[in-house]
């Protein structure tokens, strides 16, 4: 059965258009609270209960309220955080023994989208089968019931703080970060009132950047997507390091002191090798976008390495078949299971400082056996439907581009889980012929959809 709502990463869109509105959210809450209350067995007389958070967007407080209503009306009861990351409600659901969490967020995409997201009990995504459960009810009428059963809310006033002692326990107790100057870059999202403490209480001199949100700013020229600002930030206040979260909080990007920009696929590698030189690592997971350097990186140190769907959920569920305790994107999803159940920046960046500090190395030199594939990434919107897969002048362009690779690179094509884009990318030793290949390949896309 496939899925009619939920794409890689929950329900996603444009306020007010198709699934983003108040009243596709009340059914939302009513058929997820129906389906967790129908799965979940509970001891007898004790009420499901759900934890709701949000970034910062405008229309958080919309969604919020709606799907509260549907909660309520389902009989589960809501506890609602306020703006916290995406990955601090993983936590908290886990931490609290809740049935569930929601964060109503559109991560990385500007402020006029939003999106809604779960996390199961264990504090990980929803299984794809759960979502599909819910799909199934949302086509089911909306009821209601009785006043006797309905669900109650309340607002818990010590989430950030819950989550700051959180994050700080998984940097190594022994470590501190006194005398760094840490310019970190909140997005104006989720993390704003969160990450600049973090750092802070561990002893670093924090430049705060991005973390005045009005609700219409968030990922505006700011975060782990528009990195250049980061990069200014260090050189500006002459920071050792810089740290720039997305929207939402659960990936990371970050500089060094000369404004070198590192993205995932560089951090995961740091993580990795330091943590491979104290006790083997079992394996590694990327996705079909990871680097082509990192997977030789990897392979030089004699680390296993696999490659997922692309999205952290993915990821994820890879690294638990095989038990393997590191995984990542190059977007800066970064996933150290032996520290939280789900992709996390700020708990990313602790793992990579904590590298550099126990080692005593920049991150330029912890990066110097990583030679990184020149890669270009081209996005070709294109309309719903679009039969990409068999077209026949794409297929040639592909056919083409694979030939003009020489099997020294690689061609990717894939269809956004988030957006209705098809993503063509391109890896090469050498970046004219990235650039020129990938080049090539979207403009045989464009005309076939033209």
């Amino acid at each position: 059965m496939g899925r009619k709502y939920f794409g890689t990463d929950g329900v996603r869109g444009r306020v007010g258009d198709g699934l983003i509105n108040p009243e596709f959210a009340l059914r939302l809450g009513f058929a997820a609270g129906t389906t967790l209350v129908d799965l979940e067995t509970l001891p007898a007389g004790e009420r499901p209960t759900v934890m709701i958070g949000k970034d910062t967007r405008i229309s958080g407080y919309m969604l919020e309220g709606a799907m509260e209503s549907g909660f309520s009306a389902a009989g589960v009861d809501v506890m609602l955080s306020g703006p916290l990351p995406t990955p601090a409600i993983a936590y908290l659901t886990r931490a609290l023994r809740l049935q569930a969490g929601v964060v109503i967020s559109a991560s990385h995409n500007p402020y006029d989208d939003n999106g809604i997201k779960f996390f199961s009990a264990q504090g990980t995504k929803l299984p794809d089968a759960v979502e599909e459960a819910i799909e199934a009810q949302l086509d089911e009428p909306l009821a209601c019931r009785a006043s006797a059963g309905l669900g109650r809310a309340r607002r818990i006033d010590d989430a950030r703080g819950r989550y700051i002692e959180f994050c700080k326990s998984t940097f190594p107790t022994e470590l501190d970060l006194r005398g760094l100057k840490i310019a970190v870059d909140c997005a104006h999202g989720a993390g704003y009132l969160v990450a600049p403490n973090v750092f802070h209480e561990l002893g670093a001199e924090v430049i705060a950047v991005g973390a005045t949100p009005n609700g219409l700013n968030i990922n505006d020229e700011v975060g782990a997507t528009s990195p250049d600002t980061l990069r200014q930030a260090v050189l500006d206040h002459r920071a050792d390091i810089g740290i720039a979260l997305d929207g939402d909080g659960d990936r990371v990007v970050m500089a060094d002191g000369q404004g070198r920009l590192y993205d995932g696929d560089e951090l995961l590698y740091v993580i990795t090798r330091a943590r491979h030189a104290r006790t083997p690592v079992a394996g590694v997971v990327g996705t079909l976008m990871t680097n082509l350097g990192f997977e030789h990186a990897l392979g030089r140190l004699g680390v296993p390495f696999a490659r997922a769907k692309v999205g952290d959920r993915y990821v994820l569920e890879m690294m638990q078949e095989r038990g393997w305790p590191l995984g990542g994107e190059n977007s800066g999803h970064i996933i150290c299971l032996d520290k939280h159940t789900t992709g996390d920046g700020i708990i990313a960046a602790l793992q990579v400082l904590a590298a550099l500090r126990a080692s005593g190395e920049t991150l330029a030199r912890a990066c110097g056996d990583l030679v990184m594939y020149a890669q270009e990434l081209i996005n070709v919107r294109m309309p719903p439907g679009f039969d990409w897969n068999n077209d026949s002048r794409i297929g040639a362009a592909a056919a083409s581009a694979e030939a003009a690779l020489a099997g020294k690179g690689r061609l990717l094509l894939r269809p956004s889980g988030t957006e209705p884009l098809l993503r063509v990318m391109v890896e090469a030793p050498d970046a004219a012929l990235a650039t020129a290949q990938a080049g090539s390949v979207a403009s045989a896309v464009r005309a076939a959809i033209a």
